[in-house]
């Protein structure tokens, strides 16, 4: 197998791999030697992770199908037992699909074979370009691997999975393995394709790196190496690190704000302080301690509050309230100059005004403005964008540019998109982060880093990963309050990860 390049984190559309596909042949690579790289990746992948077994390449008509033919020779070089499926006709088969399946010395079986006796599949039956929902023999093989109880590896994505959106096709493999080639899909990354990849690595098939930058990519893979952190300089003082303010809700509904106020202090925000309404003032006085309290009953107070411009960046929505006065606070804070990051309450109480709000943003387009929607809430606010049958990173996209703002589409495969149309997918986030306050917590650390004065996608990138990372790291039994104090023990890890590969400020954006 050739050097992985999995520390490289453009994702490519089917559309951008074929693209870095013609790149490549017209610089000289062959089409022969990226399907016999692809197979040969296919089968050390394989022969690394399970013992020899009798074992069935279910082969498609099309390029995928002739990565198979290119596996199952591999296996049989290794001495394993293999037998080869192939939906449709041999005949059927054209150019190198048509080649490698002549260098095959086996029998081909018929898409009615049975797979009885098997203990292990090699999924090559559709791969990325697949547009149309799968069906007739390829469905009823597919429908018939979970019968069997054995291992699936999938040869670039499981049959089944839309390579751009991550949705399935009428049915798809679950496979235990997923050997993808050049760089990861979006497919592999948004849910449920996420859900039905088992692991994923990345081969090296032939294809480099200026081939891919010739599709001029622009969604990532969510690292820390995509995105940089606030800087501290030995002498500066706290004042240089920003001054964070979270707008609180009413007495009976504090602990959102709280939450906020705590994360963006842990992620480095100099100062943070809680604007109140008077009637919540003692009980959050009776929490805070490190954390400053502000009285802040309507929005002609909070516009006061962020006249100071040491003031410069505010969170709203955990916890607010929906309704005018939340509306009011919204412009007040966009009014201000102030980074604003506009969460959970500051949305839906746009739901019958998204145009108000996005005249609101556009009205400072140099201010920096973060927006954190999960699902029920993105599709209240944005009701006049695509539906379903467009990708997550393109309703991601579309609000963003609709907006002016960057987007962060929450969910266990959250995106984040700039109005540019950069964008990245989130991997780090483990199912434990679906509880109350964890939606909080992450505005709160937008909000700090923010206030360092991190570019806003930067900020939103950044605190996405440390979010997940830091979910991580609390393991089971996971509740919101957990997640701040774990926030410094993932920076000094990024921290010493940076240093050592020398890597102070994020290089990709």
């Amino acid at each position: 197998m050739l050097p992985s390049p999995a520390h490289r984190l453009e994702l490519l559309t089917p559309k951008d791999m074929a693209q870095a596909e013609r790149h490549a042949i017209k610089g000289g690579v062959r089409v022969h030697a990226l399907m016999e790289n692809a197979g040969r990746a296919v089968a050390e992948a394989i022969v690394k992770r399970w013992t020899k077994r009798p074992a069935v390449v279910l082969c498609g008509p099309g390029k995928n199908g002739g990565d198979g033919f290119v596996v199952a020779r591999h296996l049989q070089r290794e001495g394993w037992a293999v037998r080869v499926v192939l939906v449709g006709e041999r005949m059927s088969l054209l150019g190198e699909a048509a080649a490698m399946a002549a260098l095959w010395q086996g029998d081909i079986l018929p898409a009615s074979q049975s797979l009885e006796g098997t203990k292990l599949a090699v999924d090559a039956l559709f791969g990325t370009g697949l547009s149309r929902p799968i069906a007739g023999l390829a469905a009823e093989l597919i429908e018939k691997l979970p019968l069997l109880d054995i291992p699936v590896a999938a040869v670039d994505i499981p049959s089944g999975i839309h390579g751009e959106t991550g949705k399935v096709l009428g049915t798809a493999v679950k496979a235990d393995l997923t050997v993808t080639f050049c760089r990861k899909k979006p497919g592999l990354l948004l849910y449920p394709g996420r859900g039905l990849c088992g692991e994923v690595i990345v081969a090296d098939i032939g294809i480099n790196d200026d081939a891919v930058a010739a599709t001029a990519p622009r969604l990532f893979e969510n690292s820390e190496r995509l995105w940089t952190l606030p800087h501290r300089k030995p002498d500066e003082h706290k004042y240089a690190a920003g001054h964070l303010v979270v707008a609180s809700g009413s007495p009976w509904n504090t602990g959102a704000a709280r939450l906020a106020a705590t994360a963006g202090q842990r992620i480095g925000a100099g100062l943070v302080t809680v604007a109140s309404p008077k009637a919540a003032l003692a009980i959050n006085a009776a929490h805070l301690t490190s954390i400053m309290l502000t009285e802040a009953d309507d929005a002609m107070a909070l516009a006061r509050i962020l006249a100071d411009r040491r003031r410069n960046a505010v969170v709203l929505g955990p916890a607010l309230g929906v309704g005018g006065e939340t509306r009011a606070k919204v412009r007040a804070a966009l009014a201000s100059g102030a980074s604003v990051v506009l969460d959970a309450d500051a949305l839906t109480s746009f739901e019958d005004g998204a145009e108000e709000l996005c005249a609101a943003v556009a009205e400072a387009p140099k201010r920096s403005v973060v927006m954190t929607p999960h699902a029920g809430e993105f599709a209240r606010l944005f009701k006049a964008l695509g539906k379903s049958e467009i990708s997550k990173v393109a309703l991601a996209r579309q609000a963003a540019l609709l907006t002016g703002a960057i987007l962060v589409f929450k969910g266990a495969d959250t995106v984040i998109a700039a109005p540019d149309g950069v964008a990245a997918i989130n991997t780090s986030a483990p199912p434990g982060l679906a509880t109350a306050g964890t939606g909080d917590v992450l505005a709160g650390m937008i909000g700090g880093l923010l206030a360092q004065r991190a570019e806003p996608f930067h900020a939103a990138a950044a605190a996405v990963f440390i979010h997940g990372e830091a979910a991580l790291a609390a393991g089971l039994g996971l509740i919101a309050e957990d997640l701040p104090g774990l926030i410094p023990q993932v920076l000094q890890r990024l921290a010493r990860q940076q240093n050592s590969i020398g890597i102070s400020r994020g290089p990709l954006l």
